[in-house]
């Protein structure tokens, strides 16, 4: 006869504990499915932001003249002045931890001209050495050379919408003649500016011609709107942007300590405040993640030690018929080992497939504009955390299965 009784609780013996089990998976599947897609997350973000600089050095900085705010020899503050050619050969000559200097002058709403196609854009006068401080992304054609400056040739790099605006029809414009204002330069390349620094207007909608053709053409003598520079390697530019401001200082007669009147940004400061705040992004996914792991294992645990008590007399019998304490103590790890380890690998899954879909939603042309995938290597490091984690989970259940004896197993039955 079969005992109906005895048969009906082996089988919500059995359904709660994988209903038990599934739970537990459950708080391992978010854990690791947290930890991987913030991974990728935070890695395609990061990619994003860095983007955003892409081709500008790490190590540049920019001066600028403002109105002075501090008196001095003799000179009221709020006094008006302007950068020259004369700072930049002095700064060439007095700081020589300085690696390129580039002088800038810059115009708005300047109307570029080709047949019935206009657009209206930003002039910025350079010389060739501004590639060391925003290194452009040619689509057609090449930057600025020596040659350019020495024989005086008019000659214009376009942004991408200004080529795109003046071109709709596409293909290599090189040899072709814009007009600026009154005056018509020859096309010798097109810029497609990786990052969205915007120095003096956008590089997508300016129009780059030599410096010298600029402030003969505009009537703008030797005064400079900017002066972009880089450190040599090993310098930093904070430790030089005294000296700077104390050299250009002397020749216009400002307080060398009027840090609003001479204006200095640098951008290592910018690199290391992003720097610093992925970092501190990294160490915040991995607390939050690696804490849901550890909270599925604890829960894995628990569930171990639950089902350990619940299956006493299989165990009893088992050790009575034979089993050592170590094939109990592999059964148990085993079993905890494969729980985490199916429902990690889920989790990663999951999260790879999710990271997938964030990837291919952020493209411009078709070309994705970041990776929000982890590395291989990291994948088997949480696959790895994930079987350490399982046995972990299966030493407390695993020691309990271990200590029960044949008699005592009989006895609770």
């Amino acid at each position: 006869m079969i005992d109906l009784d005895h048969y009906n609780e082996l089988l919500e013996t059995l359904l709660r504990n994988k209903a038990r089990s599934l739970l537990t998976g459950f708080g391992i599947f978010w854990g690791i499915f947290m930890l991987v897609a913030l991974m990728g997350g935070g890695a395609g973000m990061k990619e994003m932001l860095n983007a955003n600089f892409e081709g500008f050095a790490t190590n540049a900085a920019m001066i600028w003249a403002q109105p002075t705010t501090k008196p001095f020899h003799g000179f009221r503050k709020g006094r008006e002045w302007h950068l020259t050619m004369g700072d930049v050969d002095r700064l060439r000559e007095l700081v020589p931890q300085l690696d390129v200097i580039s002088p800038i002058c810059s115009k708005w709403g300047i109307m570029a001209t080709r047949d019935k196609y206009h657009f209206n854009c930003a002039v910025k006068g350079l010389r060739p050495e501004y590639a060391g401080v925003e290194a452009p992304k040619l689509i057609y054609g090449r930057y600025l050379n020596d040659m350019d400056i020495a024989q005086q040739r008019k000659v214009c790099v376009l942004g991408k919408r200004v080529y795109k605006t003046l071109f709709p029809q596409g293909g290599d414009p090189c040899g072709s003649y814009v007009r600026l204002d009154s005056a018509y330069y020859c096309v010798i390349g097109v810029d497609r500016a990786a990052g969205n620094m915007n120095i003096n207007g956008s590089a997508d909608e300016s129009v780059v011609i030599p410096l010298a053709q600029m402030q003969q053409a505009f009537n703008m003598g030797d005064r400079l709107e900017l002066i972009a520079f880089t450190a040599m390697k090993g310098v930093a530019v904070s430790d030089i942007t005294p000296r700077i401001r104390e050299v250009v200082a002397r020749t216009h007669d400002i307080d060398p300590t009027d840090e609003k009147g001479i204006m200095v940004f640098n951008t290592e400061v910018l690199f290391g405040l992003m720097d610093n705040l992925f970092d501190g992004v990294d160490i915040l996914i991995w607390l939050v993640g690696i804490g849901t792991l550890l909270a599925g294992a604890i829960g894995v645990s628990n569930i171990m030690m639950v089902t350990v008590k619940e299956r006493t007399t299989e165990i009893g019998i088992r050790r009575a018929i034979g089993a050592t304490p170590r094939m109990i103590l592999r059964q148990i790890i085993s079993e905890s080992i494969v729980l985490t380890a199916v429902a990690g690998m889920l989790g990663i899954l999951l999260a790879v497939v999710v990271l997938q879909g964030m990837q291919m939603g952020f493209t411009e042309d078709g070309i994705p504009k970041a990776h929000f995938q982890v590395p291989f290597w990291t994948a088997v490091g949480a696959a790895a955390l994930l079987g350490l984690l399982g046995v972990l989970a299966g030493l407390a259940p695993a020691a309990r299965a271990m200590s029960i004896k044949p008699v005592d197993a009989m006895r609770d039955e």
